[in-house]
């Protein structure tokens, strides 16, 4: 497959995507939001990978599909846990996927899915585990900041 294969699928599925929206098919009024490109570009990450049989395109492509199926879960989904445990398991899975076919990887998949099960579903937490509930609410309520901080550094990194 070409290097511009990951562009095209990422093309093809946003522009699928906007066409869907003009067009305003009942069916998918659900599907109209933000949380569906994320599903989509992830989808494009992981098309491409497994058919290019380039496997570092994994782990982001899980994430973003993760992090859409998640945030599309909780804005039509009352049933859906809104947990912060939820974006470690997403990360923990895309861990794990990635070392199915790259054998690198599993360790941290598997601390972070124990990490995220412990998290959502012990009700009695120890103490100590406080300090990473507060770590994470400044975390979902800064993010911003990080990815202002990321842009930065790699604006003045040196190449």
């Amino acid at each position: 497959m070409k290097k511009n294969g990951l562009v095209a699928f990422l093309l093809i599925g946003i522009g699928l995507f906007f066409l869907l929206r003009e067009l305003r098919l009942p069916i998918l009024t659900d599907f109209y939001s933000w949380p569906t490109l994320l599903i989509l570009i992830g989808a494009a990450f992981l098309i491409y990978s497994f058919s290019s049989k380039d496997f570092k395109n994994v782990f982001p492509g899980v994430v973003l599909l993760g992090l859409g199926i998640h945030f599309h879960g909780l804005t039509h989904y009352s049933f859906w846990i809104d947990h912060w445990g939820m974006y470690t398991f997403i990360v923990a899975i895309a861990f794990l996927i990635r070392a199915i076919k790259t054998k690198k990887g599993s360790i941290p998949g598997i601390i972070l899915l124990i990490i995220s099960i412990f998290a959502i579903f012990v009700e009695n937490q120890p103490g100590w585990f406080g300090w990473i509930n507060q770590i994470m609410y400044w975390i979902e309520r800064f993010w911003p900041v990080l990815l202002i901080g990321l842009g930065v550094y790699l604006l003045l990194k040196k190449k």
